[in-house]
């Protein structure tokens, strides 16, 4: 039996191969490419797709995961911080370190792995590899995260996300006094030409994959050498605050993927924390505000730099 995955791929100009690894990074480019010359991915007619073909215009895919890739998850006891939870709807603190969902190869240990173990088998909502994932955080990235328990409620909360009226806060730490003191940073985002596993800035005129992003900043703390700033992103782009904190020249603290190799300070994942979300509750369409404190090893790193 297979699993049936569709994508919606926009007009890039693309190679299918290239455009799937974007559409989709659970999957690297070899394993699409092995998908596309077993004939597993094809248009909405059923016809498979080569993978030099070029996207010049919308174009719709369907997978047939096949049962060798083994998308069958398992439920595991780990523990979760519930910061809200209705019958609709769970707000989950997510710790550093806990991938969101699984992938190809690694199905275990995951957000998802601990949903379908505390909401029990009737659990199965949305895509069955990622069931009540409404948005996604990185894995060394901690805060808030919103889990649907049903369908209804999933359909609802996403059209929020996609017309940007869910409202998001982040507290990250940065490299160096940051200035001005509040700021927009408007610039296109998309993969990086050279390294294809990164975001980056686009100029314009650089990539096919470059969409508008744009993350609003304002300083919460100034420490020595450093600063606490609060991050409201307007749109929902891969890395976003990561890669836009680094394009003005303040990377975050602890990302060595788009920060500093070797870091100053002792910390073992980067300083960045969903600390708020604001959005219209789906059973009673009032708007409700959560909070996730920051952890103890952030919490312990600001009181050295206090202490400086």
């Amino acid at each position: 039996m297979s699993n049936i995955l569709t994508l919606n791929l926009p007009a890039t100009g693309e190679r299918l191969d290239k455009a799937l690894t974007v559409a989709y990074p659970d999957f690297s480019r070899s394993q699409w490419q092995k998908l596309l010359a077993e004939g597993l991915v094809t248009t909405a007619d059923g016809q498979p797709i080569k993978p030099k073909f070029k996207i010049d215009e919308t174009l719709t895919v369907t997978v047939a995961l096949p049962e060798t890739a083994d998308t069958t998850l398992e439920a595991e006891n780990i523990p979760l911080d519930i910061l809200y939870e209705d019958s609709d709807l769970l707000a989950i603190n997510k710790p550093a370190g806990l991938v969101v969902h699984p992938a190809l190869g690694n199905h275990t240990g995951t957000l998802v792995n601990a949903l379908l173990f505390y909401c029990g088998d009737e659990f199965v909502v949305g895509n069955e590899r990622r069931p009540g994932i409404i948005h996604r955080l990185d894995k060394d990235t901690s805060g808030i995260i919103l889990v649907a328990k049903n369908d209804k409620t999933l359909d609802f909360l996403q059209k929020q996300f996609k017309r940007r009226t869910v409202k998001k806060e982040y507290l990250a730490l940065v490299e160096g006094r940051i200035q001005p003191e509040a700021a927009l940073i408007d610039a296109p985002i998309g993969r990086d030409v050279r390294q294809r596993k990164k975001m980056a800035v686009i100029r314009p005129g650089g990539s096919a994959t470059a969409r508008p992003a744009q993350t609003r900043y304002a300083i919460e703390t100034q420490y020595e050498g450093y600063t606490l700033v609060r991050c409201f992103p307007l749109t929902g782009r891969t890395h976003q605050i990561r890669v836009h904190l680094a394009f003005v020249g303040y990377p975050i603290v602890g990302d060595t993927v788009y920060g500093r190799a070797k870091q100053t300070v002792r910390l073992k994942r980067h300083f960045l924390h969903a600390a708020r979300i604001t959005f219209i509750r789906p059973s009673d369409k009032t708007e409700v505000a959560l909070e996730a404190p920051l952890p103890s090893d952030l919490t312990h790193l600001l009181r050295q730099l206090e202490e400086v």
